[in-house]
């Protein structure tokens, strides 16, 4: 394995093949807001002229000692996981000690490097203390709250990831709720928030995760539901499985902040055209996924519906460039279904694995779980396997791809730390097929683990491809934005690389230029 390169690439090669964000001509034609110049969004790179603020970032939180997750003093969720404009949302909170409160919007982006812009103040409401819900079927918590306000999604609000950013006036504690504005616009890239995955994770308002039985912290398996109708409570992923780190943004706003953030804010930073989706989204609305040149799944993307899975498989076969930035990509098949107000979609539960028996080097109860076809890797191009979790070197094993040009890289040279804490391998037998990154992982001491990372690219059938990165923090790899917290468990993690942002580019250009 050779040494690492330092990395070397100038501003001016990174941003060789697209245009200055300070070089687009501004057209007066009807349509200009969305439409895309030389490669470059002019509502993206409007949107992100607008002032921006740090103040969306929490100041003052606290995390009930006895659940390690909560956060009783002031907690929330909303009543739809993306919404239109002139659609309606409502927000549910609780308060307890009961409290007066406020409620702050931003929508997440660049913005000069500060990460967000606000775009509404709400309140104060006069708080109560919403009863926590019984345990249900299924150990399923939902909450039917009171909302304390509903809103219409302006007509100008942008496709983004917003923040509700929630401060209880008697103490000023704070927390998140989160929401996704979508739209129905052609755009060149689809940015796929995994929000069902989010939810899997959220333990609120203790041991009640789709990981939990009652009797195990880790359980995977069949009878065990989880809602949207409660609050996001702070990430526990990060202390089982990337060590003991403090991530307080994660207080009321899913998975966002640990895998996805860094992407989004980088690919507005330089402008490439944009909308956002969520998970929910590529399940119910199959035809939405057609009005983009490519699809990106980020981070953790660990839980898919057959419909999900079917709906990304057949826009594929349309003609649809998908990067899959991310790993454990659609292990866990789940079963949406209403929560007891008979709301659609607001419930799931694991029904399955979208891979062969043994081939996880199954642990414990997901032995018991249907392993039925279709597999993962048939449509990711590699899966979840043994052993599941690791760390390694992200190792180029083609360099003459276009995937690296530019980038300066050798056969051997590594992105340093780059792959983990969860990655994909067993490649499907797809016609065309490349390995273009491999190597061996390591537990958080160092020691191999036996675990064979592969990130994959394979044709799709209209000179489209789907590329596959095998790692949890390929973001990691592209930008460190103001509140992003990065892991040190797994030695070697280093932070933005510029041949990750090179390759990324590279993946994004390849996928606009499609006809």
């Amino acid at each position: 394995m050779k040494k690492d390169k330092p990395s070397t690439i100038s501003r001016r090669d990174f941003l060789k093949g697209a245009a200055s964000l300070g070089a687009v001509p501004l057209l007066s034609s009807c349509g200009v807001m969305n439409k895309s110049i030389f490669g470059e969004s002019v509502s993206i790179r409007r949107e992100n002229e607008k002032p921006g603020t740090s103040d969306w970032m929490l100041t003052n939180t606290r995390i009930d000692p006895t659940t390690q997750v909560n956060c009783p003093w002031i907690e929330g969720y909303c009543s739809r996981t993306s919404v239109r404009s002139g659609e309606k949302i409502s927000f549910f909170v609780s308060t307890n000690p009961v409290s007066a409160f406020t409620l702050d919007l931003y929508r997440m982006g660049y913005y000069g490097g500060t990460g967000g812009r606000h775009v509404l103040s709400l309140g104060p409401f006069q708080g109560t203390a919403q009863a926590y819900p019984p345990i249900g079927e299924n150990r399923v918590r939902d909450c039917q709250w009171q909302p304390c306000t509903e809103i219409t999604i302006p007509g100008d609000w942008l496709s983004g990831v917003y923040l509700g950013k929630l401060t209880a006036e008697r103490e000023g504690l704070q927390s998140y709720v989160i929401f996704i504005v979508r739209d129905d616009r052609r755009a060149d890239f689809i940015f796929q928030c995994s929000d069902p995955t989010w939810q899997a994770y959220n333990r609120w308002p203790s041991r009640f995760s789709l990981y939990d039985n009652g009797k195990s912290n880790w359980y995977w398996g069949p009878n065990v539901d989880v809602s949207f109708n409660r609050p996001y409570g702070k990430s526990l992923l990060i202390l089982a499985k990337n060590g003991s780190i403090d991530a307080p943004l994660s207080t009321g706003s899913g998975e966002w902040f640990l895998w996805e953030y860094p992407l989004a804010y980088w690919m507005e930073q330089h402008g490439y055209d944009v909308t956002y989706i969520s998970s929910l989204d590529s399940h119910g609305d199959p035809k939405g996924l057609l009005r983009a040149k490519g699809f990106l799944s980020v981070g953790h993307d660990e839980y898919y519906s057959i419909e999900m899975f079917n709906h990304l498989k057949s826009a594929i076969d349309s003609g649809l460039n998908v990067a899959f930035l991310s790993a454990n990509t659609s292990f866990g098949r789940i079963l949406f279904s209403s929560d007891s107000g008979g709301q659609p979609n607001r419930t799931f539960g694991r029904v399955g694995v979208f891979g062969p028996p043994g081939g996880t080097r199954e642990f414990g109860a997901i032995e018991s779980m249907p392993h039925d076809r279709p597999y993962a890797n048939e449509l990711v191009g590699a899966q979840s396997t043994g052993e599941v979790t690791g760390g390694a070197d992200w190792i180029c094993a083609q360099p003459q791809h276009w995937l690296f040009e530019g980038t300066g890289m050798s056969k051997g040279d590594g992105i340093p730390g780059l792959v983990g804490p969860e990655w994909n391998g067993d490649p499907a037998a797809i016609p065309g097929l490349e390995i273009v990154a491999t190597g061996p992982t390591h537990d958080p001491l160092g020691r191999p683990n036996d675990g064979i990372y592969t990130a994959t690219i394979y044709p799709g059938p209209k000179g489209n491809f789907v590329y596959n990165a095998s790692t949890f923090w390929w973001a990691d790899g592209v930008a460190a934005p103001p509140g992003y917290v990065r892991q040190s468990r797994y030695p070697g993690l280093r932070g933005p690389d510029a041949r990750c942002q090179r390759i990324t580019q590279n993946l994004l250009e390849r996928m606009r230029s499609a006809v």
